[in-house]
């Protein structure tokens, strides 16, 4: 995976990027923020966010591809069965020696440990959802993905 980021600095971000409140309008302002920088930098990228069970926003935009929803998905999987950004979930891994599609108890087609997908936190660090970005290489969907929700913190502070 080669990256900049550590464990320890997702897991920061994680506890540093928790919503005092979330609803469907804040999703749908969510992923509209993300739809937007994502076009202005002409990212290849798919997006997704999912709470409260269901898909709320989704966007697909120039030069992203049907594999691109594969990945989000199985990305999403891996947060909201882990509790942990899908970034976080393959350092770990990694660090471990064992990437999980070498894990034979993870179902392959249903989970990655790629990252792009972060974790919707209430207040109490409860996992109740996910922002998935996808078509980028997995630090830069991350990075994408956390500025999403962090602009939502701003609309909430403000």
């Amino acid at each position: 995976m080669s990256s900049t980021l550590t464990s320890h600095t997702i897991l920061q971000q994680e506890a540093e990027s928790r919503l005092s409140t979330f609803d469907f309008q804040l999703a749908w302002l969510l992923g509209q923020s993300l739809q937007q920088r994502a076009s202005e930098q002409k990212l290849p990228v798919a997006i997704e966010v999912y709470a409260f069970g269901q898909p709320l926003f989704f966007a697909a935009l120039p030069g992203s591809s049907p594999d691109n929803l594969e990945w989000m998905k199985r990305k999403r999987n891996s947060v909201l069965r882990f509790g942990h950004a899908s970034m976080y979930l393959g350092l770990n891994n990694e660090q471990s020696g064992k990437r999980m599609e070498e894990m034979n108890w993870i179902a392959q087609d249903e989970f990655t440990d790629h990252g792009g997908s972060f974790p919707l936190l209430n207040e109490a660090g409860v996992v109740f959802g996910a922002v998935s970005v996808s078509g980028l290489p997995s630090e830069e969907d991350h990075t994408l993905a956390l500025w999403g929700i962090q602009q939502i913190q701003h609309t909430l502070n403000t």
